[in-house]
């Protein structure tokens, strides 16, 4: 995730050519625009579901400055572009606790893969630095009302530091949402598949090299953060600096963990250690959730469209998760772990909601939740008056598939709903039949 490598080069190249040639044969989209643009809009006669404040019937929304300056009926327009949403419902951006959108393009092309880096302890390794703007994911997942990803690396023990990013700008920075945290991946002492043929010894051996490992990098970081503190001359060592800000409570801890007793061995650790720490993955957290609760943990769960971590698990054990937790008094949020289907979040939210979390619960699982665990709840996760206009315009509830996504706004940027997959339905839809032979 260096800014110069070779990866990040081919990357661009191979983006750049794929933005170029669908432009060449379609300009505009439905005669309206094709880049992101600002301005004074006011979306009225919608139903707003503003996620923390209710529902308002036949309401209005007044964006500015990238703002929401006004929430309620009868707003007047003024000079401000008005876009009629009758019949249309307004919506919170939604996040992705989680994926690699940005992070990769072409999943079997390793040139267009930039989320890990060799080594197990990279730390000080920055995602937002690897993020590609021009990813031909990212209009993709942005017109399904996914506004906000969380872009996480992957690897070793210490892969890298996340970073929270809206889904429009020209670079890294210009997209980044407010939110860093280093990722750990706890120690597993579960079998990695069905295909596993290691003994159980072999793995409890494995599992605890991990875990004496793990506590040796911590006490060297803790030294470093101490000696540090005390104003001691050190020389520069980037992956221990950048755990010091996690034992300082600077950054916070994402945990990567999935069994159950890894979950409960993961709690405990962060206990001891006293840090500030997410929960991710946590595929069996339904098994804990109590524990869960009562370490004040919040999770990052997912995916939903998943098959049960055991055989002898019900059908829905993954579906269910997230509501189980929930009912227990977890602070759920929902990630797709994925990269080009990091589209598919409202469906994984959906199926969370029909097995037993709700709807309202799901939403806010993807909305204000998310904000609150990311730590920018003051500025986005619910329509309210001064925080980011990051909101969507929808013809019903986005978790079903049916509904369509009428309009898209990023921090009080209209967005254009167009993306490859768009055009080339359109281009295919409308096809001339061919050349005639002779």
């Amino acid at each position: 995730m260096k800014e110069l490598n070779m990866k990040k080069t081919y990357k661009i190249l191979y983006t750049l050519a794929l933005l170029v040639l669908p432009f060449m044969a379609q300009a505009q989209f439905d005669g309206e625009f094709i880049k992101p643009r600002n301005g004074k809009f006011l979306l009225q006669n919608a139903t707003i579901v503003t996620v923390t404040n209710g529902t308002i019937e036949n309401g209005s929304v007044l964006i500015e400055n990238g703002k929401i300056v006004r929430v309620g009926t009868n707003v007047p327009a003024g000079d401000a572009e008005v876009l009629d949403c009758s019949g249309h419902y307004i919506y919170p951006g939604m996040f992705d606790g989680g994926s690699r959108l940005g992070l990769v393009e072409v999943n079997s092309l390793a040139e267009t893969q930039d989320f890990a880096e060799i080594g197990s302890v990279s730390p000080n390794m920055q995602a937002l630095v690897a993020v590609n703007p021009n990813s031909i994911a990212i209009p993709v997942t942005r017109v399904s009302g996914v506004t906000t990803t969380l872009a996480v690396p992957s690897g070793g023990l210490f892969p890298g530091t996340a970073a929270l990013i809206n889904l429009n700008g020209y670079t890294p920075d210009q997209m980044y949402a407010g939110f860093k945290g280093v990722v750990m991946n706890f120690p597993s002492s579960a079998r990695r598949s069905t295909w596993d043929r290691r003994s159980d010894e072999d793995i409890k051996k494995e599992a605890d090299t991990a875990q004496k490992t793990l506590n040796e990098i911590w006490e060297r970081a803790s030294n470093y953060h101490k000696l540090k503190s005390a104003g001691a001359e050190l020389q520069f060592y980037p992956e221990m600096d950048q755990l010091a800000k996690v034992i300082s409570g600077e950054l916070p801890l994402l945990v990567e963990v999935n069994a159950a007793s890894d979950i409960e061995a993961a709690i405990d650790w962060i206990k001891s250690k006293e840090v500030k720490a997410i929960l991710t993955g946590v595929a069996e957290g339904w098994r804990v959730a109590e524990k869960i609760a009562e370490a004040n943990l919040p999770v990052v769960v997912g995916p939903m469209l998943s098959i049960p971590t055991r055989q002898s698990d019900r059908f829905d054990a993954a579906y269910s998760n997230p509501g189980k937790m929930a009912k227990a008094g977890v602070k759920v949020v929902i990630r797709t772990n994925d990269a080009e289907n990091t589209r598919n979040l409202p469906f994984n939210a959906g199926f969370a909601a029909a097995y037993g979390m709700g709807k309202e619960e799901a939403l806010k699982s993807v909305t204000i939740y998310a904000a609150e665990v990311f730590g920018v709840a003051d500025k986005l996760g619910s329509i309210e008056e001064g925080k980011d206009a990051t909101l969507f315009v929808s013809t019903g509830d986005p978790f079903e598939t049916k509904t369509q996504i009428r309009h898209v706004f990023i921090d009080g940027y209209r967005v254009p709903m167009s993306n490859r997959h768009i055009k080339l339905y359109q281009e295919f839809l409308e096809r001339s039949p061919g050349l005639e032979k002779n």
